[in-house]
């Protein structure tokens, strides 16, 4: 069970990376919540998944690195890094700890601490 949701989180974040919004969506509980660190509180999946993808325009390419993940029963916690490349050639990481709680195999809750972009 524990690989499984180790595996759930990880292909959350490739639908993310592909742009395939609603797949990704479908992974989540429809009363998810996601909280991120930047002061604006929690919103719902639907909102942070909107927010993504009226984002993406100017992103050429995005990727989740996992460094590390750890779980228990109904929850995953990991590290990565996100690497984007802009259309325009510029690139920069993000390096971030997202906690993952699931109910029922779906995701309720997404928590992101994230560190401000860095040049890569």
């Amino acid at each position: 069970m524990s690989q499984d949701l180790k595996d759930k989180a990880i292909a959350y974040l490739r639908h993310l990376e592909n742009r395939e919004w609603a797949d990704a969506q479908a992974m989540c509980s429809e009363k998810a919540t996601v909280w991120h660190n930047d002061g604006k509180g929690d919103a719902t999946i639907r909102e942070n998944v909107a927010g993504m993808e009226a984002q993406i325009d100017p992103i050429e390419s995005m990727r989740y690195d996992i460094t590390r993940q750890f779980s228990q029963p109904g929850e995953v916690l990991q590290q990565h890094v996100v690497n984007v490349v802009m259309k325009d050639g510029g690139a920069f990481r993000v390096d971030a700890a997202v906690y993952f709680r699931f109910e029922d195999g779906l995701i309720t809750r997404i928590e992101e601490y994230a560190c401000l972009p860095s040049n890569g």
